[in-house]
């Protein structure tokens, strides 16, 4: 079983960057599709992007396209998250999440591992 510890979360104002961490345990690491997730306040947890185990394919959530960019370290065991041009509705917890599906995945039931979370608060 990988377990997955986010960091990197904060206050930014709108139109500022941050950079998420997804660091994991466990020789698994490479096998598995990564994704993130995200839940504001209120409203449902929904998809924000996917990398492949092998890191070639990526697919992010139209809300996000342009602006994010994940990409995936396998020999320090660590999936990024590269936000720019940061708008206050991104405003939300940002979860990681560990598929077998090769490709990753859009659907949160997909993945079989989560982290704990890192709050990102985008203040207009």
């Amino acid at each position: 079983q990988v377990r997955l510890v986010e960091s990197g979360g904060g206050l930014v104002q709108a139109g500022g960057s941050l950079r998420l961490s997804c660091a994991a345990s466990g020789r698994t690491f490479s096998s598995y599709a990564m994704g993130w997730f995200r839940q504001a306040p209120g409203k449902e947890q929904e998809f924000v992007g996917t990398i492949s185990w092998t890191g070639d394919s990526t697919s992010y959530a139209d809300s996000v396209k342009g602006r994010f960019t994940i990409s995936r370290d396998n020999a320090k065991n660590t999936v990024y998250l590269q936000m720019n041009s940061l708008k206050p509705e991104d405003t939300a917890v940002y979860y990681c999440a560990a598929t077998q599906y090769g490709l990753g995945s859009t659907n949160s039931y997909d993945y079989h591992a989560w982290g704990q979370g890192t709050r990102v608060t985008v203040s207009s």
